[in-house]
């Protein structure tokens, strides 16, 4: 059951992460070895998928045997405990290099699709558990020496957590936010594009959040920089899990002072107010000159939010 009323894609992992159970590694080798026990595939950050037999179209996770992941994985550095489906245990294995796994030891069980292109085509917590494996193997591949001296880090607590043997220093996953606004001013909202955008792609605006800033505060400055607009207040809508490679992306409505918006021509090529019956032609494909992000993104539904639901 979602925690708000709106839930984005990649959010609503419906695992049950047993922290207090994957700092034992006994108990992780047992569920590994569990024939009950269940993984998904990762190759060069594609997940394993199959097509549903209710809708040829969609596709879901591929399951394998848990036991035949660790086989394939050689050990603990590319395995990670997702969590508990009621009682059955749950991994994930990354698997690296140019041969596709689906031609040789994963023949037949199913192909290799990326996230982002079919993600849509996924049941929402599919979706959300393959977001989850992903950025944390991400984090694994930026992070497996320590940063505190440099010597090779080893998993723990199931792949959520490295240690260092050598200076004994714990490295946790990090997850980057970021926030990303709707401007609004009255009956308009301002939309931006980047140079290297698709031609006629507008977005909400968006930037990091910086050390020794509130939400408000980060999208205050991120307003007044990419576009020079002052803003009054600033309303939360959702967050979506973004494993690109792993970020947080806050979704904000941020009412802002009259003044003129000017791209920085930096980060921003142009900016451009909309009305809410433009910005429902866009999100329909019938306005001329400009698109909205597609549905997949947490800008199209905060752009929906405003022009369709009033927010």
């Amino acid at each position: 059951m979602p925690l708000t009323a709106f839930q984005n894609v990649f959010a609503g992992n419906p695992l049950d992460r047993s922290s207090y159970q994957r700092s034992k590694p006994e108990w992780i080798a047992e569920k590994l070895a569990d024939p009950g026990s269940i993984a998904m595939v990762l190759w060069n950050g594609k997940p394993m998928v199959e097509s549903r037999k209710d809708a040829p179209k969609a596709c879901q996770i591929a399951y394998v045997r848990a036991d035949l992941a660790g086989e394939l994985g050689g050990g603990g550095e590319r395995m990670l405990f997702m969590g508990l489906w009621q009682e059955t245990a749950v991994f994930a294995l990354d698997m690296e290099g140019p041969a596709d796994p689906a031609d040789g030891p994963l023949e037949g069980l199913g192909r290799f699709e990326d996230l982002r292109m079919i993600a849509l085509d996924l049941p929402a917590t599919d979706a959300a558990m393959l977001a989850t494996a992903k950025a944390m193997f991400e984090w694994r591949r930026r992070h497996r020496h320590c940063a505190n001296c440099g010597q090779a880090s080893q998993p723990m607590d199931g792949g959520w957590k490295r240690f260092c043997p050598s200076c004994k220093v714990e490295h946790f996953p990090r997850t980057d936010p970021v926030v990303i606004m709707l401007a609004v001013r009255g009956e308009r909202c301002l939309l931006g594009r980047q140079a290297a955008w698709p031609q006629g792609l507008f977005s909400a605006l968006a930037g990091f959040l910086e050390p020794g800033e509130s939400i408000e505060e980060a999208c205050a400055r991120e307003l007044f920089e990419e576009a020079g607009l002052r803003t009054e207040s600033v309303r939360y809508h959702s967050t979506q899990p973004w494993p690109y490679p792993s970020s947080l992306m806050i979704g904000l409505i941020a009412n802002v002072e009259e003044g003129d918006a000017t791209p920085d021509q930096t980060e921003i090529e142009e900016v451009r107010w909309f009305t809410r019956a433009e910005a429902r032609e866009m999100m329909a494909g019938s306005l001329t000159g400009a698109r909205a992000p597609g549905s997949l993104a947490i800008a199209h539904q905060l752009i929906k939010a405003w022009a369709e639901e009033g927010v």
